[in-house]
């Protein structure tokens, strides 16, 4: 397929110079703009003509993908495709790719870094570091407990690539690791060695610490509200590398002023990057980092070229790597694309 039209509607890389170059080796009418927070009617009429649309964080719903008229393939810069809507894609014949096996390793690490940060109490000894420079005396009077994490459980709900990786490198970190993945394959459950399934209650009731791990979808969104976090230790730590409106903010905020848990690790929030008025700010139990698990600089290129992959994919007439909507199978009646 020659002259495909490709369009990429936001970006986070400095520029898509080496994307350029590789599009322009295919013959392809390449175009890329940061389109993110623009109206729905611009966003529309940049991309209305594209055989493909790649996108990072702009919204993607039905009112903007029903009024597509070539496109064939919609490419999620990224693991989560929360911000497209994935019926509307299946609806008017549209394939649904992301990049599901980038970036797992980092945001394992992102993780990791979390539940350090928040068990050792690393922010709070900045505080009081800099209070004993200034008085010359030390004082941890102020210090929350830190206990040694080999006596302590670790919770991991969501087990797929990214949970996985927790489990593995935590093994001799924590003393007990509770996973909760109701969706996890035999084959996984095999590899890790589980011979226990945890529901999420017990995971919350029982572990001091809980990382998240799910894709946000309709089962998940505030899948942490008040009620799960009233089942928490006043202890527990909870950590969320995932996607933000898996945990409500609002209810986050409320169990961390009023003591239900000892505290919480964030990378990723239900507005990004999220308002300056944020109560979380403000809260010494609060550590925050800015949504970047998963960020290295290999994982910048690996995206870049599996991307790049897909659109070779797309150009011999093949489906992409990974499917997010398969159900299109059927709407497509076996053919590798629609017709148009």
């Amino acid at each position: 397929m020659s002259h495909a039209k490709i369009v990429v509607t936001d970006y986070i890389e400095d520029n898509l110079d080496w994307e350029a170059e590789e599009m322009a080796k295919r013959d392809i009418d390449f175009a890329a703009y940061q389109l993110k927070l623009a109206p729905e009617d611009e966003l529309v009429a940049t991309i209305r003509d594209c055989d493909v649309v790649i996108v990072n964080m702009a919204p993607m719903p039905e009112s903007v993908i029903s009024r597509l008229e070539r496109c064939r393939l919609i490419i999620r810069h990224g693991i989560g495709y929360d911000n497209v809507d994935t019926a509307a894609c299946t609806k008017y014949g549209i394939r649904l790719a992301n990049v599901p096996d980038y970036c797992a390793q980092e945001v394992a690490e992102q993780a990791l870094a979390l539940i350090f940060a928040c068990t050792r109490r690393l922010f709070e000894s900045r505080r009081i570091l800099e209070e004993a420079s200034a008085s010359g005396i030390w004082d941890f009077s102020t210090l929350g407990d830190i206990h040694r994490m080999k006596d302590q459980t670790l919770g991991i709900v969501g087990c797929g690539r990214i949970g996985s990786r927790v489990y593995r490198m935590t093994e001799n970190i924590f003393g007990q690791r509770m996973v909760c993945d109701p969706y996890m394959g035999d084959r996984r459950i095999a590899a890790l060695g589980l011979d226990t399934e945890y529901s999420l209650e017990d995971v919350l009731r029982e572990a001091d610490v809980v990382t998240i791990h799910t894709p946000l979808n309709d089962e998940t969104r505030y899948l942490i509200d008040e009620p799960q976090l009233k089942m928490m230790k006043p202890s527990a730590f909870l950590i969320n590398t995932a996607r933000g409106a898996i945990v409500n903010t609002e209810a986050l905020t409320k169990a961390l002023r009023e003591g239900w848990i000892a505290g919480a690790g964030i990378d990723v929030y239900e507005t990004e990057p999220p308002p300056a008025d944020m109560e979380l700010f403000d809260l010494p139990t609060a550590t925050l980092s800015a949504h970047l698990g998963w960020c290295s600089v290999e994982a910048g290129w690996d995206i870049r070229q599996k991307i790049m992959q897909d659109v070779d994919l797309f150009l011999a007439g093949q489906p992409p790597r990974f499917t997010v909507n398969t159900e299109v199978e059927a709407k497509l009646g076996g053919k590798a694309y629609r017709e148009v």
